[in-house]
């Protein structure tokens, strides 16, 4: 178990000096043989988190599902889907987690649910029901869109109205505005708390204030009410972590959600730096070249927040997400540099870190030629989409290949076996193909590897008040260098990371005490330093 040894650690929540590592549980490890990941696979697979050194794991969901947007479409909030095991195994979860010092953060899911939930089943089949409020319905669409393209509205001519769905149609928006439906939805949120769990990722959650009627999807008026009130009728007496999915977080709004005064949440993660391979104005599937002077700025900027009134979520992958290292490093020649430096940019800035499983030893976006490939539901549509309209499926694949869900979503690569280690059977999805040499065993037996980066950066999290408590001052460097200091009093720590794979000439005036994290040999000097390609440091200076 990490140690908490200090009195400031015991007052503090236990998130703020905490590494979360996230789960998607239909690709982490299956158990049973049915080429689905499962919790029993999770919990087979615990020593190795411990060994990592995480505190949490935040599992994406494992509710009762049809899965048409793989579990984020719930049918049952307070059971588990049979494909994943049952209530038993997640109790089993829970507590052999606790065993070892890892909470588990439950996914939350409730600006929608599924057109299979027995609320929504209700709301068709009896329209004076209460259960029909408990959803977003009108005579006549407006022209608001789906996330996955088309109307976000759907005629139901079974009760001859339309209801809203800001993603797939099976996903019915949840009408907030009905206390009713909040105290149900706080009732089931207690229902989980009691079980014991450490947390929620609230997935979407800024968008539950909507008002559709006036074109307002996110932070709508009421959302702070919303959360105020959620705050109050459940976790606000826990030392509980929450955190909130909001696509349009700024420096501004951020604060309103994690001031601890507020009420509300503990942090929320915000994602400007995913514009930074977009075209401007256009769709996620349209990339440009990754500007290493744009990421440290972004990176920076979030580091100006006031972290004695919030606080902020740092991370580079998640289950929406491109491989990080295929994204903003190399994943061909330099990919353990760049997988390493990647780590060290991130890991010492001040925020809780977020693991993306696979990330600690450098999994790489997957390959496909055809759609046929494709499971993610966003993915396909948007082909079939652009297809329609004229485009090259050649090139719609290529948009795929660099920016497609799957690409987070291929079964964890744990040794060089048959399926990566991950099922007896045939995977959900393909495994990629490059994991007979990139897979956990591997990583384990290679005191050099970049698995062993990531547990020396979670240690000196752990260990080190600086990484939690210290300030943040980016240095003047070329555009391809990100060098910062953290500072807490009389010690400080200077961070060192080459963006690119071109060599980068450093110039400080600093003298380097102690080298704690590298993935090349430091320069004895910082003046005029010369940086190899994607080289990287964390270091204590004198």
């Amino acid at each position: 178990m990490n140690e908490r040894n200090s009195v400031s650690k015991v007052k503090e929540p236990w998130w703020k000096d905490a590494v979360i590592y996230q789960i998607y549980p239909k690709s982490f490890q299956d158990s049973n043989g049915d080429g689905v990941g499962d919790l029993q696979g999770i919990i087979s697979r615990l020593d190795y988190l411990q060994q990592l050194g995480v505190d949490a794991i935040w599992l994406c969901p494992v509710y009762k599902s049809p899965g048409i947007d793989n579990g984020y479409d719930i049918a049952d909030y307070e059971q588990i889907d049979p494909k994943y095991g049952t209530m038993a195994d997640m109790e089993e979860l829970i507590a052999k987690g606790k065993k070892r010092g890892i909470r588990i953060v439950m996914d939350l899911v409730v600006n929608h649910t599924s057109d299979q939930h027995p609320w929504f089943v209700e709301a068709r089949k009896h329209p004076d029901s209460p259960e029909h409020d408990y959803y977003v319905w009108r005579e006549r669409p407006n022209d608001l869109k789906s996330a996955f393209s088309g109307s976000a509205w759907e005629y139901d001519e079974q009760v001859g109205q339309y209801y809203l769905h800001l993603f797939a149609k099976q996903q019915p928006d949840l009408n907030w505005t009905n206390p009713a439906l909040r105290d149900k939805i706080y009732k089931m949120m207690n229902f989980w708390i009691a079980k014991g769990i450490g947390g929620f990722r609230m997935d979407v959650i800024e968008l539950i204030g909507k008002q559709p009627d006036a074109g307002v999807t996110a932070n709508g008026p009421k959302l702070h009410d919303y959360l105020q009130e959620m705050h109050r009728e459940t976790f606000g007496e826990e030392d509980f972590l929450t955190v909130g999915e909001t696509w349009g977080a700024t420096l501004d709004n951020a604060p309103l959600y994690s001031d601890p005064d507020r009420k509300e949440l503990s942090m929320v993660f915000q994602f400007e730096f995913t514009n930074l391979d977009k075209q401007a104005g256009k769709e996620k599937w349209d990339t440009r070249p990754v500007d290493p002077g744009e990421l440290k700025q972004v990176l920076a900027k979030w580091q100006r927040l006031d972290f004695k009134h919030a606080w902020n979520s740092l991370f580079w992958d998640n289950h929406d997400l491109p491989r990080i290292v295929s994204r903003f490093g190399n994943d061909g020649k330099y990919r353990v540099e760049s997988a390493k430096m990647l780590a060290m940019i991130l890991h010492c800035l001040r925020g809780t870190p977020y693991i993306y499983e696979g990330e600690e030893i450098g999994m790489t976006n997957r390959h496909v030629d055809t759609i046929d490939e494709v499971a993610d539901i966003e993915s396909v549509r948007m082909y079939n989409e652009r297809v329609a309209a004229g485009a090259d499926p050649k090139q719609v694949i290529a948009s795929i290949n660099s920016q497609g869900r799957d690409n987070a979503r291929t079964p964890m690569q744990w040794d060089d076996s048959q399926n990566a280690g991950f099922s007896s059977a045939k995977p959900w999805l393909a495994v990629n193909p490059n994991y007979a040499a990139i897979n956990v065993k591997a990583a384990l037996a290679d005191p050099d590897s970049i698995f062993y980066v990531y547990q020396k950066l979670i240690a000196l999290r752990h260990h080190d008040r600086i990484l939690v408590d210290g300030d943040f001052s980016l240095l003047d460097t070329s555009a391809g260098v990100m060098a910062y200091k953290r500072i807490l009093g009389d010690e400080q720590l200077l961070v060192v990371g080459n963006l690119t794979d071109q060599e980068q000439v450093l110039d400080l005036p600093d003298q380097i005490a102690s080298v704690l994290v590298a993935n090349a040999p430091v320069p004895k000097s910082l003046t005029k330093a010369v940086l190899s390609p994607y080289q990287a440091f964390v270091a204590r200076i004198a």
